[in-house]
């Protein structure tokens, strides 16, 4: 057994190994990575030959957690793994972003990548290891890959970069990326921060890129050392170059003409460039047509893009007529659903958003089960893009990837705006009803829209742009487009999504798809989005400036009170029961947990009435009984001795019959009290030792006069 190990020494001492030759040894290539007693396997393996007729890269990564890496069991009835986790399915699409832009172009081979987090200690983040296991192990494949790569997580806590924190550490940064680069070019950029400027974010990526740097050398190293620097042998395309001369010189004006014709209608402008391809098919006989087809799509594919990239770097002519710093026309509306506790439609161009904003109790939040992470969410973003939004005609099939990926980074632009220690469970769903670029940040300005139609006091609206660029001669010549369409995202060598403030950036994605882009082209195209993204920040203020002063008629009102540790019991009661008579009385929704050492009670309810009645009996629980005070008793039992009664609620003491009236009483029966009957009483006395409370009603009434 060769067993190879390589180790990276971080800037603070601590250490990355990895370790290749012991496990998993009939994949293609595998490696165990390890950071303290966090251990991630990761495995590649690719078929021998392409399936026929494929022209992209069938690549598939999956990223998995085992409970037992952290000692616990699963949860559900099967107590066993099951699907992803929308966290698995997060940083599985973290790696596939890095990874798949360096693959050869001609290269069609099904691949699959697989990262599983073994062993973990719950400090060291497991994610920010995952990327580069995967392409430590493409590093002692035979396959063929233009790497390497690795992934940091770079984190500014109290001022200071730090790369790959710990969990406890990143719980005070202001700024926490996931940074994705080769040794000579960053390749993928996505996190969250709280209002960064521009510059700040650029040099978290510059420190992120020197740290990487250092873990592709040892990837290179260890690619070396496993006699793995010579890779397979493919041929997965079958070209010909006549055909594609004869595409070339037949094509090429048209579509350059309909490229340069500044239509702005997506459908018309895609029926018109078709109109060109099936002009040439057209012109070959019907065998040829048939036998080529797959080559003609292909060729006349790029055709198109160096059209479309030639008249914009030539011409500066976007292919819907735009200027390369012009935002498309924006419309905005809210209040438009009025069964919704908020709403709001944000319309771009072709990019429309139609988003809700539900408020909830502490019985929505969204519940966290996970290896690694257990908790609850009281912030939640869903995204849907439905086929029709594209205008095509097939069916939906529940939520994929991509829309928990475009979920997640509106989520993370909106949720720090958020005021702290928010009583409401707040859901915003996004429903993409044209798609024409950059809808995730479209459902950003629409989220910022609803929720202050819904009355929740953001601290600021988010606006939010996605950024292309058009570029050749490693940047030399190139053109950076403010809010790009779906085209030009595709065609382009840059997919750059800023979300913010008008103070700064609260998250941000970058996808780059060519090399050589320098820090200069980058800081160009955040400024160029800072312009875009105060803009459409404008146009929002102009449809909602400020929230709601208050909430719509239909949404749930919530109370919050303290109340000490010690009573939280005493409102639950026995299994549930004092609560559960709260919540029936008074109709409301009664909720009560232990928060930094206090109680917190969470009374909601559609209602005032059913408010006040709830917050009553709450009070009346953990209410300090005092001497002195006269209080409304009602009667539990009768004993010969006396009668018990509840004065307070949760609160009970005796009465004893000398304590009912001034004259001598010998049997119960004579008073006349019997169970349920409410009377006054009076608390004289706490015993300091037992805790029983003396309670006399006498006291209330007129002593009789002596008789002589």
């Amino acid at each position: 057994m060769n067993v190879i190990t390589k180790t990276i020494t971080l800037g603070d001492g601590r250490t990355i190994s990895i370790e290749t030759g012991k496990l998993a040894k009939q994949a293609d290539g595998s490696v165990m990575v390890r950071m303290g007693n966090t251990m991630l396997l990761a495995t590649v393996c690719a078929a021998a030959n392409a399936v026929p007729g494929t022209d992209f890269m069938p690549l598939s990564v999956d990223y998995k957690e085992k409970f037992a890496a952290n000692g616990r069991f699963p949860g559900g009835f099967t107590r066993r793994e099951g699907r992803a986790s929308d966290y698995e399915i997060l940083v599985s699409r973290l790696v596939d972003r890095a990874l798949r832009p360096l693959f050869p172009d001609d290269f069609h081979a099904e691949t699959f990548v697989n990262v599983t987090l073994f062993s973990a200690d719950g400090e060291d983040m497991p994610d920010a290891l995952a990327g580069l296991a995967a392409s430590a192990a493409l590093a002692v494949s035979d396959i063929p890959f233009n790497g390497p790569i690795s992934e940091v997580r770079v984190a500014r806590i109290d001022g200071q970069f730090v790369v790959n924190p710990t969990f406890s550490a990143l719980k005070n940064a202001d700024m926490d990326i996931m940074v994705a680069a080769t040794m000579d070019n960053i390749m993928m950029v996505e996190g969250e921060m709280k209002e960064v400027s521009e510059d700040d974010l650029l040099q978290a990526m510059k420190v992120a890129h020197e740290a990487i740097k250092v873990h592709c050398q040892v990837q290179l190293d260890l690619m070396e050392a496993a006699g793995k620097t010579q890779k397979r042998v493919y041929n997965h395309e079958d070209n010909d170059e006549e055909l594609k001369k004869d595409i070339w010189a037949k094509t090429y004006d048209a579509v350059y003409a309909v490229a340069s014709a500044c239509n702005p209608d997506k459908h018309s402008r895609i029926a018109n460039f078709e109109a060109v391809k099936e002009t040439y098919i057209a012109s070959l006989t019907p065998e040829v047509a048939a036998e080529k087809k797959g080559l003609i799509s292909k060729y006349y594919h790029d055709v198109e893009k160096e059209a479309m990239r030639r008249a914009i770097l030539d011409e500066g002519k976007r292919l819907d007529g735009r200027k390369t710093t012009e935002i498309r026309s924006i419309w905005s509306e809210i209040d438009y659903l009025p069964g919704a506790h908020g709403s709001a439609i944000f319309t771009r161009g072709e990019t429309q958003s139609l988003t809700t904003v539900t408020l909830g109790t502490k019985q929505d939040e969204k519940l966290i089960d996970e290896a690694l992470t257990q908790g609850k969410e009281r912030f939640l973003l869903h995204y849907n893009f439905p086929p029709f939004s594209t205008g095509e005609a097939r069916a939906s099939r529940g939520t994929g990837r991509r829309e928990i990926g475009h979920g997640n980074l509106a989520l993370r632009a909106l949720k720090g705006m958020i005021p702290d220690n928010y009583p409401y469970v707040v859901r915003v769903v996004s429903e993409i009803l044209e798609s024409n670029g950059s809808s995730s940040m479209a459902t950003v300005c629409a989220g910022s829209l609803a929720l202050m139609d819904a009355g929740v006091q953001i601290k600021k609206p988010v606006s939010g742009i996605a950024m292309g660029l058009i570029s050749e001669n490693k940047g030399k010549n190139f053109a950076v487009l403010s809010d790009i369409l779906g085209d030009e995202d595709h065609l382009g060598d840059m997919d750059f999504k800023v979300a913010g403030t008008r103070d700064g950036i609260t998250a941000t994605q970058m996808d780059i798809k060519v090399d050589g882009l320098s820090y200069e082209i980058l800081e160009k195209a955040l400024s160029q989005a800072k312009e875009g993204r105060m803009h459409i920040l404008n146009k929002i203020e102009e449809t909602i400036a400020t929230p709601r002063p208050d909430f719509k008629a239909n949404a749930p009102r919530i109370v919050t009170l303290q109340v000490p540790k010690d009573m939280i019991g005493a409102i639950i009661g026995p299994g549930g029961k004092i609560i559960q008579a709260i919540q029936l009385e008074s109709g409301a929704s009664v909720s009560v947990e232990e928060k930094e050492n206090v109680g917190v009670v969470e009374i909601a309810a559609n209602n005032k009435q059913a408010i006040d009645i709830a917050l009553a009996k709450v009070k009346g629980i953990v209410a300090v009984p005092e001497v002195g005070e006269v209080y409304k008793a009602k009667v539990k039992s009768i004993m010969p001795y006396g009668a018990f009664v509840e004065f307070m609620p949760g609160k009970e003491g005796l009465l004893h019959i000398s304590e009912i009236s001034w004259e001598r009483i010998e049997d119960m029966q004579l008073t006349g009290i019997k169970e349920n009957d409410e009377i006054e009483v009076k608390l004289l006395e706490v015993d300091k030792k037992t805790g029983k409370f003396k309670l006399s009603h006498k006291v209330l009434t007129q002593r009789p006069p002596r008789k002589e």
